[in-house]
């Protein structure tokens, strides 16, 4: 039974500057935070500690060849992170981030490849949600947001129903209470001459190709 003392309470929808700012201070020295998003609490660390990364595989007993998910604050922090930004990604970002896309890039040739898993690819996206966009922003720097589950197991959204394993090897806790239940990010791969869905999720694949089309006929 974990004994909840790394366990704080947030407002998920205007999250307490003292709390958000502790939490980037963690970051940055190579914690690990439990923190919520729209639908399920996450996992950040930072992206380019190797050592805070192996943390998030070793905790979520997640395998090595599966990649992580990044979060970044703005356009500077994506081009940390990437090779380029194909037109194609530019009318997703400009349509969708911050939001419920998650577009995979070919990665710059520096990021770790525990984040990559060795795939050269990378998948990012710009948070809209009150608490996630504050700790990426007080981080100053892209985070993790994998999901805060073991692997393989459904992602969780609410404290009580995330692993105590987890819990336990967490630095902080940000507990906003139960999370409404709905789809996660929908994930676009743009590495390609096409765009390819690799995930369904909140934004239906359909919107996302007229959203394309529109602006391919503009052009």
């Amino acid at each position: 039974m974990h004994n909840r003392s790394n366990i704080i309470t947030v407002n998920k929808s205007n999250p307490e500057n003292k709390v958000i700012n502790k939490a980037g201070e963690i970051i940055a020295q190579k914690g690990v935070i439990i923190f919520p998003a729209q639908y399920f609490y996450g996992i950040a660390v930072d992206t380019f500690d190797i050592d805070a990364l192996q943390k998030v595989f070793d905790i979520k007993k997640r395998p090595l060849q599966n990649p992580l998910l990044a979060l970044v604050k703005d356009r500077k922090q994506l081009e940390t992170l990437v090779d380029s930004i194909p037109d194609i990604a530019e009318q997703l970002i400009e349509k969708y981030w911050p939001g419920n896309v998650t577009i995979i890039f070919k990665a710059a040739k520096h990021v770790p490849d525990l984040i990559t898993a060795k795939t050269g690819k990378i998948g990012l996206r710009m948070p809209w949600h009150p608490v996630a966009k504050a700790i990426v922003n007080a981080a100053d720097r892209p985070i993790t947001g994998t999901s805060a589950n073991i692997s393989g197991y459904p992602a969780c959204n609410a404290i009580d129903t995330i692993d105590p394993f987890i819990l336990k090897n967490a630095d902080m806790v940000l507990d906003a209470g139960e999370l409404r239940t709905g789809l996660g990010s929908t994930v676009v791969d743009v590495t390609e001459d096409s765009l390819k869905i690799i995930r369904q999720g909140q934004i239906p694949k359909s919107e996302i190709l007229k959203v394309l089309s529109r602006q391919s006929n503009r052009n």
